[in-house]
Formats: structure tokens, sequence, C-alpha cells
């Protein structure tokens, strides 16, 4: 039993500085509110956000959710948000492919492939981001040819100057009913992930690989349950076709997304790509001599060697470059592209609300970054080697 008086004990100590540090934080933070409020009074104006509610009335070229110049200023910034979110989203995944590739092709044995990735890595680090995306809107997009000469490639996929028309899928009469199978599908997955984590802390030992087809067959059987039920399938495909002078069906992406998507993917996977190369690099070259001498080939000792003890070190500085690459789409306001900080100071210029503005921004960048950084810490916990 702990006998130590409470103003002596260590821990109760670290305690009670952590809430006398966030009380004087809290305590500063309504001192410069209360100021900011006081300074704004004295010159007639408020601080409230009430004008969230008044009609936008001006037009968004983009948008992935539903949006009328009559809509509030609230539904506007939503798009913007969603724009900012989609284009985060896409350019992770995206370039970790590219990251990936490019880190591999650097150490590959190959002297073109080698020295092509190297020139990649280092001219594309060595610009600046907001020159680049000039350069694939300005110089590149813009510059290809109209609808009537487009430039067709397998999928089909078609690239216009603009912007590039894809297969995409559409929803059909009995989407609205499966919405509800999906979502049960994925709280299944959800369930599953946590019962096999209380399972593997309480088992001595690993449990099977084979309990990992859970996370398919519980999913899939919900699905076919799905189809049963609802025989006619949620989507069907949409192929654009030439009609008059545009396309008709699929999935358009205008020349601001495509240029905006393209550059930040380009630009952070250069970053990336040293990031694997010296992640791989740090793996004891023993590990790899070990692979080879159980009869595994280059190819699969990377793979099941190298890259899962690899992951341990890029994790962490790949999490940093999608934070980067989250906050650099704000440099899509020097094309054209929607974003948040685009929709954000138009409503600004509107309503000259400029602390309000700038405090919906500045929230809404930090929730995207702490979400990011929280699903990143998890998988990094998940592949740390575990002493027993």
């Amino acid at each position: 039993m702990n006998t130590t008086a409470p103003w002596r004990d260590i821990r109760v100590l670290k305690i009670l500085a952590q809430v006398i540090f966030i009380i004087l934080l809290a305590l500063v933070a309504a001192y410069l509110y209360a100021n900011v409020t006081t300074n704004l009074a004295r010159q007639g104006l408020a601080v409230g956000y009430g004008f969230m509610t008044n009609p936008a009335s001006f037009g968004i070229g983009e948008s992935f959710i539903s949006y009328d110049p009559s809509d509030t200023y609230a539904r506007a910034l939503l798009v913007g948000l969603v724009n900012t979110l989609v284009v985060s989203a896409l350019g992770i995944v995206f370039t970790t492919i590219v990251g990936v590739l490019a880190g591999v092709a650097r150490l590959s044995s190959n002297w073109l492939i080698n020295r092509f990735a190297a020139a990649y890595v280092g001219l594309i680090r060595n610009t600046p981001l907001l020159l680049q995306l000039m350069f694939w809107y300005f110089g590149v997009i813009i510059q290809l040819p109209d609808v009537g000469q487009a430039i067709k490639l397998p999928g089909p996929l078609f690239l216009t100057q603009r912007g590039v028309y894809m297969t995409w899928g559409e929803g059909t009469s009995t989407f609205p009913a499966w919405r509800i199978f999906i979502l049960i599908a994925f709280i299944s997955i959800v369930v599953i992930w946590l019962l096999l984590r209380n399972a593997q802390k309480r088992a001595s030992i690993p449990l099977s690989p084979w309990w990992n087809l859970a996370y398919l067959m519980v999913p899939a059987l919900i699905i076919l349950i799905g189809f049963v039920i609802q025989p006619e399938p949620p989507l069907q495909a949409t192929v654009p076709e030439l009609s008059g002078l545009n396309f008709r069906g699929g999935l358009r992406l205008t020349p601001e997304f495509a240029a905006l998507l393209f550059g930040l993917v380009i630009y952070t996977g250069a970053f990336i790509a040293e990031i694997v190369r010296g992640g791989i690099q740090a793996v004891s070259r023993g590990q790899v001599e070990a692979a080879r001498s159980l009869g595994l080939s280059t190819g699969q000792a990377l793979r099941l060697v190298v890259f899962p003890q690899a992951l341990r070190i890029m994790v962490p500085p790949v999490t940093s470059q999608y934070l980067n690459l989250a906050k650099n789409s704000s440099l899509a306001i020097a094309i054209g592209f929607p974003d948040l900080f685009s929709v954000a100071g138009t409503i600004f210029n509107q309503t000259g609300a400029a602390i309000e503005i700038i405090t919906i921004m500045m929230l809404s960048y930090l929730s995207i970054s702490l979400f990011t950084s929280l699903l990143m810490n998890i998988y990094n916990q998940r592949i740390q080697l575990v002493e027993r």
C-alpha cells in the first residue's frame, strides 16, 4: 500500500501539473477572445456565426455534393470541405503507390530504371509545388486536344482539355436499400476486428492466420443475403460516350481537379520514394541474405522479409507526408479548384468575417490532420514488434 502523501506522490504531481497547464491555457484563450471581441466592438463589429445561415449567392464550379447558389454559407463551406477531403483521400492512395514504386526503383540494379527514378525524385523535390501545379494545369491539361480529338486510353478513359472522362458506377433504384446491407457489412468488419483483437490478447499463442478470412467471409455473406433480397445490383457501369459537342455518361474530372490531384501525387510521391528507399536500406543486409538462403527470390525477399520490417521505419515520416499533402491542397486556389481554402476566401470577401472564417479553416485542417494521424498511429502500433 502506498503511504506517500499526495503532495509528494510524483503521479499526483504530474496529473496536477497537466490540470494547471490546461487551466492556464484556457485562461489565456479566454483573455485573447475577450480582447479581440472588445476591440471589434469599439469599431462596431461583432464576432458571431449567424451569417452562416445566409444565402451564399455565388456558384461553385465543381461539387461532389448537391449545391445551389441559393444555399447557405454553411453549405458552401461543406462543399469546399468535401472537395478537399476527396482530393486528400485520393491523393494519399495514389501517392503511396507512386512513392513505393519510385522508392523500389531507386534501388533497382537496372541502370535505366535506377537513373530514371533518381531523375524524377531530384527534379520534383527541388521545384516548388505551386510551380508544378501551374505546369500541369496550363502546360499539360489545357493543351490536350478538344473533345472531338480526345485521347482514348483503356478503360475507356478519355483525355481532353475539358477534363478527364472515365467509366463510373451509377446508382440504381435499389441503391437506397443497399445502403443498409453495406452499413451492416462495415459494422461486421469492425466487430470482428475487436473480437479478434481481444482473443489475441488472451491467447498464449498467436491465432491462426485463417481467422483473418472472417474479415471477408462475414461481409461477403451479408452482401450475398442482400442479392437474395434485392437481386438488382446497387450500381451499374456507365461509359462516357461522345454525344454532340461533349461526352455523356461516366465520370468527369475537371481540368482543375485533375491537375491538382496529379500535381499533389507526383510531388508527394517523390518525398515518399526517398522514405521508402531509406527504410529498405535500413534493414540489415543479413535479413536479405537469410531470405535468399531459404530459396526466396529477390522479389519475394523484398515483399515478405524486407518490406514488412522497413514499414516500422517508414510509417512515421510517411504520415508527415500525408499531412503535408492534405495541407498543400490549399494551393488549389492558384488553378481555380474550389477547395475549402478557395470557398472560404470567397465567403470572407463577401462577409468580412475574418476571425470566423479563419477559425473554421484552422479547425477543419486540424481535424483532417488529427484524423489522418490517428489512423496512421493505429496502423503503426499494429506493425511494431511486441516484446514477450
